[in-house]
């Protein structure tokens, strides 16, 4: 577990594990044998829709739910939500929420896991990860979630999911579903979820004077399913909408509607109308991009 450190005192970054090789190197190197293989252009479209499905569920259930609680669920879609996230291969649903509350609490302090503002970009998007320092579920930030026995062990058995997931490609479409679906699919998958960490903290807008460097982003917010709509996410942080006006696109808050609809989810959480309002906040900052 991460011991803890005084305002002013910056953790120890750990190092970066270099051997064995990590799953993101692996991963990485295996995407080259896309080359070895016969080309046809449904193998991008389904990296393309192995990549997106699964954004969605990783926003959906890591972000929204587990780490925010902005809606409520029953006990077996909740279990739904965490398997599908974790095919995401981002580790257990455990660790993930729990790393990501001590995010929103230390959010550009040089207690924050991942703050391009404190350690640089290639720390906040990669470096972290790779890290040794952070490999520990956060027991005590989670205690919500780690009440539930199916939940703990799903986070300590975190690759099941990615692996029935790729059992499931290679049983559709063998080698080239495992290469463009499942390893080019999670790649993308990775950077994308990795640039809100790291983009989002430097380049965009800034609507409400947050605490610390969040920006929305429209590009960042299409391709991670609204998730780039960060300031509007730091200034209110249990909201399971991050666009909140018409033209902030959120995939998955769309998404989300529908679960409603089905009657899979209620009590969805949105801002009202007084902290929406840019005009009642204090000013923020001028965007630097």
């Amino acid at each position: 577990m991460l011991q803890a450190t005084s305002p002013t005192q910056t953790p120890n970054p750990g190092r970066i594990r270099l051997w064995p090789p990590q799953p993101f190197v692996i991963f990485h190197l295996a995407a080259l044998t896309a080359f070895l293989l016969p080309f046809h252009w449904s193998y991008p479209l389904l990296a393309v829709a192995s990549y997106y499905v699964r954004m969605f569920w990783v926003t959906l259930g890591y972000h929204r739910y587990f780490s925010h609680r902005s809606f409520k669920t029953s006990r077996a879609f909740q279990f739904v939500l965490a398997f599908l996230a974790m095919t995401s291969a981002q580790k257990g649903v455990l660790w993930w929420a729990a790393h990501h509350r001590d995010h929103h609490k230390f959010s550009d302090e040089p207690e924050d896991l991942h703050s391009p503002i404190q350690s640089g970009f290639w720390w906040s998007h990669v470096g972290w990860v790779l890290s040794d320092r952070d490999d520990e579920t956060k027991f005590d930030r989670i205690r919500d979630f780690a009440s539930f026995p199916e939940l703990r062990w799903l986070d300590r058995h975190y690759l099941v999911p990615p692996v029935v997931f790729f059992l499931v490609l290679a049983a559709v479409g063998g080698w080239p579903f495992i290469v463009w679906g499942g390893v080019i699919g999670t790649i993308l998958l990775w950077h994308a979820s990795f640039t809100i960490n790291s983009l989002s903290h430097i380049f965009g807008t800034r609507r409400y004077a947050t605490s610390d460097g969040s920006r929305n982003n429209w590009l960042l917010a299409l391709i991670t399913c609204g998730e780039g709509w960060h300031n509007n996410h730091h200034h209110y942080q249990s909201s399971a909408n991050q666009g909140w006006f018409w033209w902030e696109i959120d995939i998955t808050y769309y998404g989300l509607t529908v679960l409603r609809w089905l009657g899979l989810v209620w009590d969805v959480r949105t801002p009202p109308a007084h902290v929406r309002d840019p005009l009642g906040q204090p000013q923020a900052q001028q965007p630097t991009a």
